[in-house]
Formats: C-alpha cells, sequence, structure tokens
C-alpha cells in the first residue's frame, strides 16, 4: 500500500496476483482451444482468473514480511501447478483435470510413456512467474512492499474481489444461461467461469454427487423409465434373433477413428482388411464415439449398459459398485459364457470390479497371456500374438459364448517396432499424427490373422463378428495436421465428424452393406441383444437396434453435442450437413433439450444408484 515517504511502492501480494492472472490468460490463449464468438467472451475469458486469485493470494494481505513471503511464494507454486497439470492433460485429451480422473491412480504405472511424451524440460516457462516471484522476496528494495493490509483496505480489497467473482458471473450467464446446472461442455465453464473456478465448481459437484445416492429413492426412476418406453424402437423384424445359437466376437479397437477407413497414406492403404472385411458386412459409416474421460472404460460401458458415461471421471472408478442390467448378465440369463479378453493388468481401469460386477463368468487379464519384451510395445503385448492367443482362450469356452476383446498397440503415443512397420509414417508437424497411421495399419493386421485363424479353427461360419473403435485417436491439439492430411480447415463442424469410429457387424450368410444412419456407441447394446433374439423392451436404456427401420438418425455426444440426419450442434452453433457451415439455431432448438434430457437422466441413473430400484418401484 505504500506510505508518504516511498508513494510509488507496491504490494508484493499484487505483484504476484497480477503475475498468475496475466500468466492464465496467456495459457488460455496458446495452449487451449477455446472457441471465442464475439468481444464479451474473450473480455469474460479475460477476467475469469483474477477473482479466484484474489481470493486465494490475497490471504496474503493478512501477514506481514517472511510469513506474507512464504505464503505467496508458495501459494504461486502451487496454483502454477495447476495450471499446468491442466496444460499437459489437455494436450492429449483436449479437456480439463477433475476430481474424479485424480482418484484413478491405479493406472498412474501405465501412463509412463504417454506422459512422458507429452511433459518436456521447456514446460519450466509455465513456472516463470513463481520463480520471478521467488525472486522477488528475497530483493531488498523500498519499492516492494510486505506490509499486513490495514483493515479497511483489507475489506475493500475483498469486497472488490466478491463484486468480481458476481460480474463474471451474471455477464457469463447472459452469454450462457444455465451455466452452471445444464452445461455439460467444460470448455463452456472454462471459458466463463475460469480454470480454478471450475475446479472449486467441480469440487461441489463431488460433494453434491456423493450425496445423491444417499437421497435416491425409487421415484425417480420412474420418470426416466417412461421416457425411455417413449423413445423404444421396434428391432428389425429381418435380423432379430440372426445371431441366436450363435457366438459373439466384439473387438474393440484402441482409438481408431472412422477417417482411416478406405484411405490412404503415402500412397498406402492404411486398412486394407477392413477395406475387404466390410465388403461382406454391415458397415455403419455414421458411427460416432460417446466417451468422456474414461475412454476405452466409457466405451465399455456404454456397450453393457446403453447409458451415457458421465462427464467427470470414469464410471468404472466412480461408481463400480452400483446395481447395472449389464450386456453381460442379459447374455448370461441366455445361455451365453461371457468373456473378456484384454492382456493387460487386470486392475486398470477397474476392469477386475466392473466385470465382476457386469457378471462376466472369466476376464482373461495379463497372467493368462505370455507376455514378454519380444512380443510388446508401447503399452503391452502387441495385437498380433494378443490375437493369436486368445484363440486358444476361444476354444476351450463353452458355446455359445459371448466374447469381447480389447486391442492396445494403437495407442498413444502410438510406439511401434521397425519390423512391424507394414506402411510408413505420415509427414507433418505432429508426431502423434505421423506415427498413428502406421499403428493402425498393424491392427488392421493383426485383425486379418485373428479373422483367418479363426477360420482354420472352426469358429467364423459360427459367431457373428462386431468390430468397432472405442474412442478418437487424434486429439484437437493435431487440429494443423490434420488439417493438413484431410485438405481442409478443421472447423468444430469438421471436428465432430472427426469423432465417428468404425462399426463393422459381421454375420455369417448376410450380404455387406454399408448403412449411413446416424447412431452411436449407447446403440449396440440393444443391436447384439436384437440379433441375439433377447427382447429389450422392458429395459432402461437410452440407444436403440441400429438395424430398425424406425431408428431415429439421431446421436448426442457426451458434451452436449449432437448430430442428425440433417445437423451438427457443437459449441453452441448450428451447421447445415450440407454446406457444413453455421445456420439458423432455430433448426437444432427442437433437439437441445432432448439431448440434454438424454445426459441428465442417464447421470441421475449412475449418481443415484437408481437401477437397484428397478422393478421393486411397481411392487411397493
Amino acid at each position: 500500500m505504500g506510505t508518504n515517504r516511498n508513494k510509488l511502492s507496491i504490494s508484493f501480494v499484487l505483484i504476484a496476483i497480477v503475475l498468475l492472472w496475466l500468466k492464465t490468460y496467456t495459457v488460455y490463449k496458446f495452449n487451449f482451444d477455446i472457441d471465442i464468438e464475439n468481444k464479451m467472451q474473450e473480455f469474460i475469458l479475460f477476467i475469469n482468473p483474477l477473482s479466484f486469485l484474489m481470493f486465494v493470494l490475497g490471504l496474503g494481505i493478512f501477514m506481514a514480511g517472511t510469513k506474507q513471503k512464504i505464503f505467496v511464494v508458495a501459494t504461486s507454486f502451487i496454483t502454477s501447478f495447476v495450471l499446468y497439470a491442466n496444460v499437459v492433460y489437455y494436450r492429449e485429451f483436449s479437456d480439463f483435470i477433475t476430481i474424479p480422473l485424480l482418484t484413478q491412480t491405479s493406472n498412474m504405472g501405465d501412463l509412463k510413456s504417454s506422459v512422458g511424451e507429452l511433459i518436456g524440460w521447456g514446460d519450466i516457462i509455465y513456472f516463470a512467474d513463481a520463480l520471478l516471484i521467488l525472486a522477488l522476496a528475497f530483493v531488498k528494495t523500498p519499492k516492494i512492499t510486505f506490509k499486513k493490509y490495514k483493515s479497511v483496505y483489507a475489506a475493500a480489497f475483498y469486497f472488490s474481489a466478491i463484486g468480481l467473482a458476481f460480474f463474471n458471473l451474471g455477464l457469463s450467464e447472459s452469454e450462457r444461461p444455465e451455466l452452471l446446472t445444464r452445461t455439460f461442455d467444460r470448455e463452456i465453464l472454462v471459458k466463463n467461469i475460469g480454470t480454478y473456478n471450475h475446479h472449486i465448481y467441480d469440487a461441489y459437484l463431488q460433494t453434491k454427487t456423493t450425496a445423491q445416492r444417499a437421497l435416491a429413492d425409487g421415484n425417480q426412476l420412474t420418470e426416466i423409465e417412461n421416457y425411455t418406453r417413449a423413445q423404444y424402437t421396434e428391432p428389425s423384424k429381418e435380423l432379430f434373433g440372426a445371431a441366436k445359437g450363435k457366438n459373439i466376437i466384439v473387438i474393440s479397437m484402441e482409438s481408431t477413428q472412422n477417417f482411416v477407413i478406405g484411405q490412404k497414406v503415402n500412397g498406402q492403404e492404411i486398412t486394407p482388411f477392413l477395406n475387404d472385411f466390410i465388403k461382406d458386412s454391415y458397415y455403419f459409416d455414421n458411427f460416432y464415439h460417446q466417451t468422456a474421460q474414461g475412454k476405452t472404460s466409457d466405451s465399455e460401458f456404454l456397450l453393457e449398459n446403453s447409458l451415457y458415461p458421465l462427464g467427470r471421471g470414469a464410471v468404472f472408478f466412480t461408481h463400480s459398485g452400483n446395481e447395472y442390467k449389464s450386456l453381460a448378465k442379459k447374455l448370461k440369463e441366455n445361455s451365453y459364457y461371457t468373456a473378456k479378453l484384454h492382456a493387460n493388468n487386470k486392475s486398470f481401469w477397474n476392469r477386475d470390479v466392473m466385470y465382476n460386477n457386469f457378471g462376466y463368468d472369466r476376464f482373461y487379464s495379463l497372467p493368462d497371456y505370455d507376455v514378454n519384451q519380444e512380443n510388446s510395445v508401447g503399452w503391452g503385448m502387441k495385437d498380433m500374438d494378443f490375437f493369436d492367443q486368445s484363440v486358444e482362450h476361444l476354444k476351450e469356452m463353452p458355446k455359445p459364448f459371448f466374447a469381447k476383446f480389447i486391442t492396445l498397440t494403437n495407442h498413444f503415443p502410438f510406439e511401434l517396432d521397425e519390423e512391424d512397420k507394414f506402411i510408413d509414417e505420415y509427414d507433418s508437424n505432429s508426431g502423434t499424427l505421423n506415427r498413428y497411421f502406421p499403428t493402425v495399419r498393424y491392427t488392421d493386421e493383426a485383425l486379418k490373422q485373428f479373422i483367418e485363424k479363426l477360420k482354420a479353427e472352426g469358429l467364423y461360419d459360427d459367431s457373428i463378428i462386431v468390430i468397432y473403435g472405442d474412442h478418437y485417436g487424434i486429439s484437437e491439439n493435431h487440429n494443423k495436421a490434420m488439417s493438413q492430411y484431410l485438405g481442409k480447415e478443421i472447423t468444430p463442424f469438421v471436428s465432430t465428424q472427426l469423432q465417428r469410429v468404425p462399426l463393422i457387424i459381421h454375420i455369417p450368410g448376410q450380404e455387406g452393406k454399408t448403412i449411413s444412419t446416424v447412431s452411436g456407441q449407447i446403440d449396440l447394446r440393444p443391436t447384439l441383444l436384437s440379433l441375439a433374439g433377447i427382447d429389450t423392451k422392458q429395459d432402461i436404456e437410452f440407444g436403440g437396434d441400429l438395424f430398425s427401420k424406425d431408428q431415429d438418425n439421431f446421436v448426442v455426444l457426451r458434451d452436449g453435442s449432437f448430430i442428425t440426419e440433417d445437423l451438427v450442434y457443437t459449441k453452441g452453433t448450428c451447421y447445415d450437413k450440407t454446406t457444413e457451415e453455421p445456420t439458423d439455431m432455430a433448426s437444432c432448438e427442437p433437439y437441445i433439450e432432448t439431448a440434454k434430457d438424454e445426459l441428465s437422466y442417464s447421470d441421475q441413473i449412475i449418481y443415484g444408484d437408481l437401477l437397484r430400484f428397478y422393478g421393486k418401484q411397481k411392487q411397493e
């Protein structure tokens, strides 16, 4: 606050606040791909870190001398680390950290190669301001004061911080009504209330959701059940029961997006086997992944339950003790033997607990495979060896069986031994995208060998084979390289279309056909049960039979975006599919509330563990 003797002096606390404020805004602009539509949104983005920094660092104004120095320096480093952690996470996932994500500590050992790819010594720049604050704490100059504020000044300071926080929230609500109650996109939250306040809001949500289960009752399920009944579509009459009595083999392709199907890199086919396999199969070319922070585990959750994953963390960790009406349980009730096959630690993504809850007869994990240095790369066992050894497990299973495979080689950071590269890397500014094509090609070759072995063992003709991508492989942080490969700008519309993943369903005796119905992973459970001849009319699920003539051509993504036959809605903008340009919002408005309702209903089921009341509310 200065004195008469030294009118130009400035508070050490204020210096720290301003430095962290400007750094945070700079990170917003250069490290986070936050879409700004007008000057008001830019202004909100600029001011939103300030109130938090005033509240937290402002505590230093109640201290003096050494105590103030220690508090401000320590708080500056902690705050900088929180921001930096979000930067690192955003580099790969284009998303922000949540509290449930931090509970997934059992995954950390397997993440070493991925994290190593995302950080570097140059990142010390993210702590430059904190280091400067540390240096200023030791500078002896009358221009910087370390005094305790007088009561009147301290009160004015905190009233200003409170006023700024409400001003920020008021502007944000004017730009985005129902910001804190009906927003499923974290980017919108960060854009409006800031990274730091987002973490506070996330902590509030964590407390709220913890209480939801204790307060839940069966009456909440009735409204949801009525909604899903109204949305139910009759299964395909032609294909209902087409898989009855046959084995069901489902293969989840790690990080495989649909843009590689039928395409080339350096003049070479990326997926030659799948391109051929599609000709004798049903191929869905408008099929979207709907995962969130749980990635592969979210895709498994969607397959099993036809419920949306949570927007925060992974259901496999946060709600593994809930009661679910899983695909595996339903198939077991109809005489199927159920198994999961994944040559990884059984505890990764809490799979051992969740698979047991889903009712699987057997989980073939790391101890069930001969894994060594020669047949491993990146995250673990190579796909070729995984499939080769897995066929032996299939041969010992009771028939009919439902077997779900999870591949591993095409996983970020997309490492591959030279002898396993069937095509050359791409040439762009993104090493991630460059390496992606050879690992996709490797998985394609592994699938070819797997199908050949199924034929040799007499399993092919008696099995329905489903192959689908689990989630995106190339995040929005590689848009420049993707733009180079695709030959066009990556707009929000194009980015949403890139969330399509392959879905191939091979049914013995059926001719191949491409189906362009807009669909998503939430439709897998009802589709597979329909093929198995199992009725799901009484089930609570948000998907429908992909072969049904009544499919509604409507799919909701976890962030609230949605796609219809003619429209794409994302990041608050409505796009016309034909022109790929923004169109009148009125075209999308009829679907916006439906999308929010579906996500909200699904969240209520998970947070309240409502399926434990399924059937019981009718008896009471």
